[in-house]
């Protein structure tokens, strides 16, 4: 604070020597000081987050045994979510991104699963990552997931992205009818139109309605997650639609792989399959996309 102090003082005194009002004087400099303080502290705030985060990234996430507990206070926990917050509000609701991009499904608590898809694909900022919602439940390590996306987000805002899925919102978006549609209706192969919905929520729609909607809006694909796929990936209504799930071994009862889609400058799609841990194997399959 000496470093302001000094300075401030004098410009004060001798603006208020011309006025000759003592009183002014005290009541500037109370405020520049109380102002300065505030700089001051919220300087001194920013760069212990930071170096939290440093600690976050170098200590317990990175290069440590997948898998690890990571040891992080309420109040570490929290304040992550805060200032992912503000991120989040400063940024549009609808994302219009640029390739090079990794895309992948539901994680679902899967936190080693998670870590292995960074190892993939490259951990940030290597890559850039758009992240389809579904972060948390059913897996053991939900917490530990949300917190390393979350310290992603704050770290690299600009690079990586995380949507909203039912999972992050299920008490909400079973009340308002559009959230419930754009979160829980489902491609089925064997609609026209529209479907009732086995889960209760929303409807399911066939591949005309996806061609519709497409040619509607000038699109190529509709990239979802969602669901359960065996490879990790799968095409829907002649390769409209494309549904990625990210979480191989979902909950220790599917045997499904883990799929993550790279859309490349070229705007050319691949998929890098997970499988499940315990087997270790790893193969890329490139699909071209017109």
């Amino acid at each position: 604070m000496e470093h302001f102090h000094g300075p401030i003082v004098e410009l004060l005194f001798a603006f208020c020597i011309t006025l000759y009002d003592l009183n002014m004087f005290i009541s500037l400099y109370y405020a520049a000081f109380w102002w300065v303080t505030a700089v001051y502290r919220l300087q001194q705030e920013t760069a212990r987050r930071k170096g939290k985060l440093k600690d976050i990234f170098s200590g317990e996430f990175r290069g440590c045994r997948p898998g690890k507990t990571v040891q992080m206070s309420e109040s570490e926990v929290r304040g992550l979510c805060t200032k992912s917050r503000e991120i989040f509000l400063q940024q549009p609701i609808l994302l219009e991104l640029e390739a090079p991009l990794k895309i992948c499904g539901d994680i679902h608590g899967q936190y080693t699963d998670l870590l292995r898809l960074f190892e993939y694909g490259g951990f940030p900022p290597e890559a850039n990552y758009l992240f389809l919602g579904d972060y948390v439940d059913r897996g053991k390590q939900s917490l530990e997931t949300i917190c390393l996306l979350l310290a992603y987000k704050i770290k690299y805002p600009e690079n990586f992205f995380l949507l909203r899925g039912n999972h992050e919102c299920a008490s909400i978006n079973r009340i308002y009818g559009l959230l419930c549609d754009l979160l829980w209706s489902d491609p089925d192969k064997d609609v026209q139109g529209w479907g009732e919905n086995d889960r209760g929520v929303s409807f399911t729609f066939g591949p005309d309605v996806v061609s519709k909607f497409l040619n509607r809006h000038d699109l190529d694909l509709i990239c979802r997650a969602h669901q359960v796929v065996e490879d990790g990936y799968e095409f829907f209504a002649k390769r409209q639609l494309v549904t990625l799930f990210s979480a191989p071994n979902y909950c220790g009862e599917f045997d499904n792989a883990g799929g993550m889609m790279s859309v490349d400058e070229t705007l050319m799609c691949s998929f890098q399959i997970l499988k499940p841990s315990e087997k270790k194997a790893k193969y890329q399959y490139n699909a071209a996309l017109s």
